[in-house]
């Protein structure tokens, strides 16, 4: 593993860049340092570097593939990697820290060669404790430093898939202000269109549709709208393989909602301008994601909520003279 630090500051600030040589650390220093940056990514979402014109513009991409085509130049390459985020820097909100810029080797033929970008702006308060053998007791000092249980920004970049701006798994922990610096303004990096990625917006689409676009062209009642999400999840969860028209006839059923979600879906890509597959193997780590967004809640006035988690038929709803009423059918409280 080979492994740069530079200090790069925010240039609107009048802050300054310092570019440093190659670390030559011990044994116990990478292995605590390497588990730090991989402990980074928890999540399988992936990104791939873009550019406006060709990818050969994209400073952060040519510098990988100089990187790992030859790594004797590395120093040179994590230079430019500093200046260009020096120059990204052009909120006055983006804080300065330390660039580690880090090489690391696959570790067998089924492994990538990764270059790892990592940046650290926040300091933590600890302490240092000294045994002071003049008065026989311990003395405390204060200090600031890096806080290794999270890091700020990172990205890592496998040998893979060049030709379409390689794959990148990016973090930010630390927007600061600015959610484009990290992601846009320096690495130029959008999300690549994997079964994370049609898994993530089939989901998000339907879950838009059912609560923005549903109830203006059919009469559906709340509990109806949280049935097609608690169907929706459940079909996702139990399945490995995502059909579009399993899915629509399994829970949407009727034709002409279907069709209307059809024309929905295809507005939304085009004003997303994306293109969501209508097959495709099912990301059990983006369902996970998504989950939350699902909850289906009733809530009513300021005194009640209701939780759907399953059968429709279970719950009806209804108006008697003293207003508004759920009817809720169960076998066993808990």
């Amino acid at each position: 593993m080979k492994i740069i630090a530079h200090k790069v500051g925010n240039k609107v600030l009048g802050e300054t860049l310092q570019l440093y040589p190659e670390l030559v650390l011990d044994e116990n220093t990478i292995e605590l340092l390497q588990n730090y940056f991989l402990g980074s990514f928890k999540t399988e979402e992936t990104f791939q570097f873009y550019s406006d014109s060709y990818l050969s513009n994209n400073p952060i991409f040519n510098a990988s593939e100089g990187i790992f085509n030859d790594q004797s130049i590395f120093d040179e390459w994590s230079k430019d990697i500093a200046k260009h985020l020096f120059e990204a820097a052009e909120n006055p909100r983006v804080q300065g820290g330390e660039l580690f810029v880090v090489f690391f080797p696959k570790l067998d033929e089924t492994d990538f060669d990764k270059v790892g970008i990592f940046k650290t702006e926040k300091r933590e308060s600890f302490l240092k404790i000294h045994p002071n053998s003049e008065y026989r007791s311990l003395d405390l000092e204060q200090d600031k430093g890096i806080s290794l249980a999270k890091i700020d920004k990172a990205a890592l970049i496998y040998n893979n898939d060049k030709e379409n701006g390689y794959i990148l798994s990016v973090v930010d922990n630390n927007k600061n202000g600015d959610m484009y610096y990290w992601f846009e303004d320096f690495l130029k990096v959008k999300q690549r269109q994997d079964d994370y990625f049609h898994t993530q917006e089939t989901l998000s689409v339907f879950k838009t549709y059912i609560k923005d676009q549903l109830p203006t062209e059919f009469e559906v009642s709340t509990v109806d709208q949280a049935d097609f999400m608690n169907k929706s999840l459940t079909f996702f969860k139990e399945k490995e393989e995502f059909k579009f028209e399993e899915f629509t006839a399994e829970v949407l059923e009727d034709k002409a909602v279907i069709e209307s979600f059809e024309i929905f879906k295809s507005c939304y890509e085009q004003d997303m301008q994306i293109s969501i597959s209508e097959d495709f193997p099912i990301s059990a780590a983006a369902v996970k994601k998504q989950q939350s967004k699902f909850k289906s809640i009733i809530k009513l006035d300021t005194n009640f909520h209701i939780y759907i988690h399953g059968d429709r038929n279970k719950i009806e709803d209804g108006q008697d003279e003293k207003g508004k009423f759920y009817k809720l059918y169960f076998e066993e409280q808990k």
